[in-house]
């Protein structure tokens, strides 16, 4: 089975690699992304230039640091694109690309790490402490990528901040955002011929032998 985040080549000079599930340290679902598996397909990579892009509402921090810095050392080109989301770990993830790219349509979502715990209150007093120790790497990747303050980081952290793709270029987390025409559908384009199929079918004289106008619909259709 053809794994879900796998890299495809997409040119000469270019990888891809799809991050379109939970970042994890075990594979639960064919989408789950593992930083060992990240590792490894990332080391294959022949190219000097990668793309990664990233659907996710993130996962462990443990893996999101390890995908970030990875990225971080690759010898190439790293572009990273959020096509939907990118949301707490996944948001690390996409802060590794020189060149971070939002689709109008996309959102990017930064937050406090949390976890779940049990034991006695000093065992809670230590996860506390853990805890605010952990989000010092993440504070580290948003203030070295945007250009953001601590401060600023920190509060927007605290308060779990959802960044438009406008946004997230005007506080430095994306450097582009990419927004295309509209473009006609194929069922737009089918819709429009068969207009005009029947006000052509409509101009067609009516039948010589019972001087009945022909129905356009047959017509069209080729019933008469």
């Amino acid at each position: 089975m053809k794994k879900f985040y796998a890299f495809s080549k997409k040119s000469d000079d270019t990888t891809e690699l799809l991050v379109y599930g939970d970042i994890t340290s075990m594979r639960w679902d064919e989408s789950d992304v593992t930083g060992f598996d990240f590792a490894k397909e990332l080391m294959a990579v022949d190219t000097p230039k990668v793309v990664v892009r990233i659907n996710s509402y993130g996962g462990e921090v443990s893996q999101g640091l390890g995908m970030y810095n990875l990225l971080k050392e690759f010898k190439g080109e790293v572009t990273t694109m959020c096509d939907g989301f990118a949301c707490s770990s996944a948001s690390v993830v996409f802060m590794a690309g020189a060149k971070r790219v939002m689709p109008k349509t996309s959102l990017l979502m930064i937050h406090n790490p949390w976890t779940v715990a049990a034991g006695n209150a000093d065992e809670f007093r230590k996860m506390a402490d853990d805890l605010e120790k952990i989000t010092e790497p993440l504070i580290a990747s948003y203030v070295d990528n945007t250009g953001q303050s601590r401060d600023e980081v920190i509060r927007m952290m605290n308060e779990e901040t959802w960044l438009t793709a406008d946004e997230a270029l005007s506080l430095g987390f994306a450097t582009e955002v990419t927004s295309e025409e509209p473009k006609a559908s194929v069922e737009s384009h089918i819709v429009f011929s068969l207009v005009e199929k029947l006000k052509n079918a409509q101009k067609v004289k009516p039948n010589n032998d019972t001087n009945e106008p022909v129905n356009p619909w047959e017509t069209y259709f080729g019933l008469k």
